[in-house]
């Protein structure tokens, strides 16, 4: 299940993302960080005991601009189309806020063409 984030997601959020930002594939994120941004994540929670498995952002940069960024799916879950449920609600949440244009930096590039990026 895909779901905006909440505050209580944040230290679970900051771990997933830390141990990307450890490999180098996701930029890192500290907790004041996240608690500042967190309007802008998604998760996903596993459906059998209600754990975070993936998370992902979209935070608006500018009048009509805004990025898609720290996507991050336990390794467990990957390959079951969570990242792109992910994307997908972000890309969902700009079009409703009428944004224009959204882009993404990233490692993944290959991943990112999927969407038309």
């Amino acid at each position: 299940m895909i779901r905006k984030a909440r505050i209580g997601d944040v230290k679970k959020i900051h771990k997933i993302l830390s141990a990307y930002s450890e490999q180098g594939t996701v930029l890192p994120r500290s907790m004041s960080e996240l608690y500042d941004q967190l309007r802008d994540f998604v998760v996903c929670v596993d459906s059998a005991d209600g754990s975070i498995i993936g998370t992902c952002a979209m935070h608006i940069c500018w009048e009509k601009i805004a990025e898609i960024r720290s996507l991050a799916v336990l390794k467990a879950y990957q390959g079951k189309g969570i990242g792109h449920e992910l994307v997908h609600a972000c890309l969902q949440e700009a079009r409703q806020l009428e944004v224009e244009q959204i882009f993404v930096l990233t490692y993944a590039a290959r991943y990112f063409r999927k969407f038309g990026f």
